[in-house]
């Protein structure tokens, strides 16, 4: 019986180019066996690497993000008849920017990552903010799809702090953002200076 060869970054572009020629490809149905990790490194800034280079071609790595999984803490790409394990040092996707509708609790705010999803802050969409446990510092994170986060760069970031507001939330009181008809808690108000 033949091995099937190793899948490289060219196979697996190939596959998903052909895979997702009528929308975004289904990669929550597919469940192909597992072929083994391939040195692609997705960075904290959003930067793609493969062999220890930055990917430079925006088209190849937003094709790569259209067939990211996520399994518990492990991050693949895969294809209908192949899944390789990548690294993530972070969040798999990065927001780069942001549109709002409406003002204060009528205010819609949509997101848009560096690979061109997009993904409006509400219940399908929420936020979660992790402190760094040593610094306090913020790391703003939105739910993209299918259990993919993106890490809300820092300007817009800080942008988000300028539409933000005090609400009482589970009996306390927080500052934090109103979107899609929802308050998100971002940081106790107790703890703002």
């Amino acid at each position: 019986m033949q091995t099937p060869p190793k899948p490289d970054a060219d196979t697996l572009a190939a596959a998903a180019k052909a895979a997702g020629t009528k929308g975004p490809p289904p990669v929550h149905l597919w469940n192909p066996p597992f072929c083994g990790d391939l040195d692609i490194r997705i960075a904290r800034d959003g930067t793609w690497f493969y062999l220890g280079t930055p990917i430079g071609r925006a088209p190849l790595v937003k094709l790569f993000s259209s067939i990211l999984k996520r399994e518990g803490d492990d991050y693949f790409l895969v294809t209908p008849v192949e899944k390789v394990g990548i690294t993530v040092d972070d969040a798999p996707l990065l927001a780069t920017d942001f549109d709002v509708s409406g003002q204060g609790q009528a205010q819609t705010l949509t997101f848009t990552t560096k690979t061109e999803d997009t993904a409006t802050l509400g219940p399908d969409h929420p936020l979660r903010v992790e402190r760094d446990p040593v610094s306090g510092e913020p790391a703003p994170y939105i739910l993209v799809r299918s259990n993919l986060w993106a890490l809300i760069d820092r300007k817009s970031f800080y942008r988000l702090v300028d539409l933000g507001c005090h609400e009482v939330h589970d009996g306390h009181k927080w500052f934090g953002i109103w979107s899609s008809g929802q308050f998100f808690p971002v940081i106790p108000s107790s703890e703002l200076p």
